[in-house]
């Protein structure tokens, strides 16, 4: 009998879901929408069926899996595995969905933990972070998340909530955070933000070829920014400086804290390359402390939009006795 473990990724929208066998190598994956108005029941039903029909198609039988693992946003009671509000999925409000999935899984073992949490495992297990013990993770899309890797494992907290790091304050007094802060990473550098921060720039009247994008298409986004930036936008150059100067403060204040050995960044706005990882790096150089010289290596994840499903089978793996 093969071992099988299976790895969930459950968004607002979709629903990711991947069957890898023990060396965590992926065997077959698949994606359904969420549907997430139907509610709980309905949606964890939908991940029990797409489960089903992967092995099948995989030629696999449920008697194969081992465990599964799911990662989730929002906030949650991880080790009782409650999911307690979504934000993307109003109806889940306490729904014990580790418990509902295993009984539809034939009471297979089932492991959860945060979205971000789950994409940080999967870099540390087999992306970026592979073959380090002590990792911090970024994700870059509409908002910040992250995840701490300490000697091997994920930190949690005590209220289980750890690794909001796009909520550390690097401006005090800066710029209002959707969180109800002042002065976010996440205000800064996030795509979203950094798009706000190029709106304002340009409705403020700032010279910039941003300002045709934003007439024609009533608004700009982050590759805008970065797109502009490679035509040698002036505008473009100072808000994606801000981004990368916000990230690199925040890497500074995780190395002091943490000591990884490699900070890892994910998410869309990776996409822009180079010039955003060397500026990061730049800004990082020149700010950090000169008491001694740091080895910590700044990369991007390697993984994609499959971090989350391998992430979730690690985590299901990683439970084992």
């Amino acid at each position: 009998m093969s071992e099988i473990f299976i790895g969930i990724d459950l968004g607002g929208t979709n629903i990711k879901i991947g069957c890898f066998d023990s060396q965590l190598n992926l065997i077959s994956k698949t994606a359904v929408a969420t549907e997430a108005d139907m509610g709980p029941e309905v949606v964890i039903d939908k991940m029990a069926q797409t489960v089903e029909k992967l092995l099948a198609d995989s030629n696999l039988s449920p008697q194969d899996v081992v465990a599964a693992g799911i990662g989730t946003p929002g906030p949650a009671k991880y080790s009782e595995g409650i999911i307690i509000k979504s934000t993307n999925m109003p109806k889940f409000k306490n729904v014990p969905i580790r418990q509902m999935l295993s009984e539809k899984l034939g009471g297979k073992p089932v492991s959860f933990d945060n979205d971000a949490n789950v994409a940080c495992l999967g870099e540390y297990a087999v992306g970026a972070g592979k073959g380090v013990n002590n990792m911090v993770f970024f994700t870059l899309g509409t908002g910040i998340g992250g995840g701490i890797i300490n000697d091997g494992k994920l930190v949690h907290g005590c209220g289980e909530n750890a690794a909001e790091l796009g909520h550390i304050i690097i401006y005090p007094d800066g710029r209002k955070c959707n969180c109800g802060q002042k002065g976010c990473v996440e205000a800064y550098a996030s795509a979203d933000s950094t798009a706000r921060r190029a709106t304002e720039a340009v409705e403020a009247g700032a010279q910039s070829s941003l300002k045709k994008v934003l007439d024609e298409k009533g608004k700009i986004t982050s590759k805008d920014v970065y797109e502009h930036l490679a035509a040698g936008d002036e505008l473009a150059k100072q808000i994606t400086d801000g981004t990368a100067k916000a990230l690199a403060l925040t890497c500074i204040n995780m190395l002091h804290i943490t000591e990884p050995k490699r900070i890892v960044f994910a998410g869309g706005m990776i996409a822009a390359g180079d010039v955003l990882l060397n500026r990061i790096r730049d800004y990082f150089n020149e700010h950090i402390w000169t008491l001694k010289k740091e080895t910590v290596q700044i990369v991007f994840a390697t993984l994609g939009e499959d971090a989350g499903i391998i992430g979730a089978a690690a985590l299901a793996k990683q439970a084992q006795p």
